[in-house]
């Protein structure tokens, strides 16, 4: 049995949906998911804002496989020119543990835990707090910590709660 923060956003379509029916899908595996926050694309400012959430699940699945699966339940389609992108949906695995709660690490190029860039990102940080305030991002520190870094500090400001958009199951 493994835990894993999953970070969950879409800037195409309904937006909104194509989040609801990811957190849906997860089914029982799911434990909390966040508010939503509209906010700026990151790395292409050539597109539509983001709704950003955060889920926390549990259970034996493959991660990266589930995450995959909700994508293409969304119809994603992956751009190779645009690596930062548009899409209806993207599922990235921010950090997992395993049963003892011992912080899952792996350097595989498929998926590589902690999510090497997480500690960067307030639409990853400020949502991951709605659902963990006192969260750890394994290598890294206290999420509460993160939010507080420059970089991190610099975005929060551009980020707007949605509190009319429920994600709950």
């Amino acid at each position: 049995m493994t835990t894993a923060v999953l970070s969950l956003g879409s800037n195409l379509g309904d937006r909104a949906e194509h989040l609801r029916k990811a957190v849906h899908a997860l089914g029982d595996a799911l434990l909390a998911v966040s508010g939503v926050y509209e906010t700026p694309p990151w790395g292409d400012a050539d597109q539509p804002h983001y709704l950003n959430a955060a889920a926390l699940v549990t259970g034996e699945s493959n991660w990266l496989d589930v995450a995959r699966s909700l994508e293409a339940a969304a119809g994603r389609v992956r751009d190779p020119e645009r690596r930062f992108g548009p899409r209806t949906l993207d599922v990235d695995v921010i950090a997992a543990w395993n049963a003892a709660g011992e912080p899952v690490i792996s350097d595989d190029p498929e998926l590589t835990l902690p999510h090497p860039r997480a500690h960067l990102r307030a639409f990853v940080l400020r949502p991951w707090l709605d659902i963990q305030p006192y969260a750890q991002l394994p290598g890294h520190g206290f999420v509460y910590d993160l939010v507080r870094t420059a970089p991190v500090m610099d975005d929060l400001g551009a980020l707007r709660a949605c509190d009319d958009i429920s994600l709950e199951t």
